[in-house]
């Protein structure tokens, strides 16, 4: 929950604003500025403060914790000028100083270095990943490190799709020997290497799965100590446990349940005949007997990995206590895809989720001329895949590969990427079966098209790409007939360029035989973009030849009218 704490009348409607924009997510503290400031600390997940900083400042410095225990604070001034991340910069502060500058219309005001300099941030580095920082008091030094240009090693990063991290920074299989200098070690390992002394940053991934078995109404004692040993046995570090596997038939077992809850992890479970499936080194046909499989504790850790990650191997094999079984597998993490529409060009029309993900992306691939749109919002370290028109396939292919491998991956087109771009091609590949991805969608060359024109799309539409250069002319001609048969508005695509002169104006001939002759047709070149073009006509009066492939032509329904220079397609509501 967001507090939002205020103290005048123009604080209170800010407040009020920021309440609206985000039900169920913020609430207003009453009373007093400076008991409501001090309550929504206390209480509240975040606090936004209509205050000036100073007076914040004062109230909430009695309240310090710490930096990793006290919840993000931001402040906004009186003007509504500016939205400044006072607390927890890293922690969210930042992300709130945006949210509320988008909602007030003010500017955010961050000052945290890495931020400043454009550089993921080692406070939250694997934070969404489920990373864990064992160490935060070596943050000072290795995040001065990377932000002075410093020779800074990476340790065990490469299988997790991780946000970039500067070119000083580089990626190897160890700590250098006698006395390791700035490094940052990605590890779930609790020996000697993640224990290392000097300016080592250690983060614990979530790799790991603990696979429990037990008689009924084991204790939560004795399932603990069988844990806690499997773990030290095989050197592993309890903070890169990811949850405790069980099989649906121990669901409600109170033992298994309290020693995860001690630990802070989740228990998960699976039916047994799936449990079954699994080929594991220590089967027990008195267990299959009892319960249906032959693996409850080996055959649910990998069960588990293999749900979380891409596959799952046994890293600690089965132990016993007197009523109870563990086993631990380590997860191998998915790569991870978003495939981002960049929108038809301004850059007010990118999306925020589309920046934050560019930011978020440690490879990007995309068109060369559409890397060039967004190349000063990627941080220092990403990995540029470019290349020139025609190779669509080979970007998602490459795109899709990179993801496979582990890597953060952006896979960019303009538009909206579902829509005659690269989300089709990359998808399509079986080999993106074994990744996660995520859909940015963007704002379409048609919409930005339509809201120049007016409103051509008030009513059923209808998208058809006139290139013919993967569709035979055939299939396009057909579909352009049952758009005019429909009495859909038509949008066209790839309209007509120097190679295909003719297809526009035989669809147009084609949409005239079912419309009235004065049937609007709007045509908008470069929507968005520095010398955008634009014009309304007639079906009968259109002039093919004003169109290119940069141009998204749009045709009326007969329903489709004039209104003063706009062209307008009514959704059909019946005034009183």
């Amino acid at each position: 929950m967001i507090g939002l704490v205020a103290a005048t009348a123009a604080g209170r409607r800010a407040a009020e604003a920021l309440a609206a924009a985000w039900p169920g997510e913020a609430r207003i503290v009453a009373g007093g500025a400076r008991d409501a400031l001090a309550t929504a600390f206390r209480e509240c997940d975040a606090v936004v403060s209509l205050l000036a900083v100073g007076a914040t400042v004062r109230v909430l410095a009695p309240l310090l914790a710490g930096k990793r225990e006290d919840p993000p604070v931001v402040c906004v001034d009186e003007a509504r000028r500016y939205a400044v991340a006072v607390l927890g910069g890293h922690h969210g502060a930042n992300e709130l100083a945006e949210r509320v500058a988008s909602v007030l219309g003010c500017e955010p005001v961050v000052t945290t270095a890495t931020d400043a300099a454009g550089q993921t941030p080692l406070g939250s580095y694997g934070a969404d990943l489920g990373f864990r920082l064992e160490n935060p008091d070596a943050l000072a030094r290795v995040g001065a490190a990377v932000l002075s240009g410093e020779p800074v090693a990476l340790i065990g990063a490469d299988s997790w799709p991780l946000p970039p991290l500067p070119p000083n920074v580089v990626r190897a299989a160890r700590l250098a020997p006698g006395g390791p200098g700035p490094a940052i070690v990605v590890s779930d390992l609790a020996g000697p290497e993640a224990a290392s002394a000097g300016a080592v940053l250690r983060y614990r991934p979530p790799s790991l799965v603990v696979g429990v078995g037990s008689a009924r109404g084991v204790a939560a004692g004795e399932v603990g100590a069988l844990i806690d040993e499997t773990l030290r046995a095989a050197g592993l570090s309890p903070l890169a446990v990811r949850c405790v596997a069980t099989a649906d038939l121990k669901a409600d077992e109170e033992g298994i349940l309290a020693a995860a809850r001690e630990r802070g992890w989740e228990v998960v479970t699976y039916p047994v005949e799936v449990l079954a499936g699994h080929d594991v080194p220590n089967p027990s046909e008195v267990v299959r007997a009892e319960v249906g499989t032959p693996s409850v504790a080996e055959a649910a850790a990998l069960q588990a990995g293999r749900v979380y990650g891409a596959a799952a191997e046994l890293v600690a094999e089965k132990r016993k206590s007197v009523n109870a079984t563990a086993a631990v597998a380590r997860l191998r993490p998915r790569g991870r895809l978003s495939i981002i529409g960049l929108g038809p060009g301004a850059r007010d029309l990118l999306t925020p989720r589309a920046v934050a993900e560019l930011r978020r992306a440690s490879v990007v691939v995309g068109l060369d001329q559409y890397v060039d749109q967004v190349r000063d919002l990627l941080r220092p370290g990403t990995t540029v895949l470019e290349s020139g028109l025609g190779h669509e396939e080979e970007r998602a292919r490459t795109a899709v590969d990179r993801a496979r491998a582990g890597n953060a991956v952006a896979l960019i087109g303009s538009g909206d990427a579902g829509v005659y771009a690269m989300a089709s091609p990359a998808l399509d590949l079986p080999e993106a079966a074994g990744i996660d991805v995520a859909g940015v969608p963007g704002i379409t060359a048609a919409t930005a098209a339509a809201s120049v024109l007016g409103a051509p799309l008030g009513h059923d539409h209808a998208y058809i790409s006139l290139s013919d250069l993967h569709t035979p002319w055939e299939v396009i001609e057909r579909r352009v007939r049952a758009a005019a048969e429909g009495d859909f508005t038509v949008c066209f695509y790839n309209p007509r360029s120097r190679a295909r002169d003719w297809q526009l104006a035989r669809a147009l001939e084609i949409l005239a035989a079912h419309r009235p002759p004065a049937t609007p047709v709007g045509w908008v070149r470069d929507a968005s973009r520095p010398g955008e073009t634009s014009g309304v006509s007639t079906i009968e009066e259109f002039d093919p030849a004003v169109a290119d492939m940069f141009t998204v032509v749009l045709v009326g329904s007969s329903r489709s009218r004039r209104a003063g220079d706009r062209f307008v397609t009514p959704r059909g509501y019946r005034w009183a």
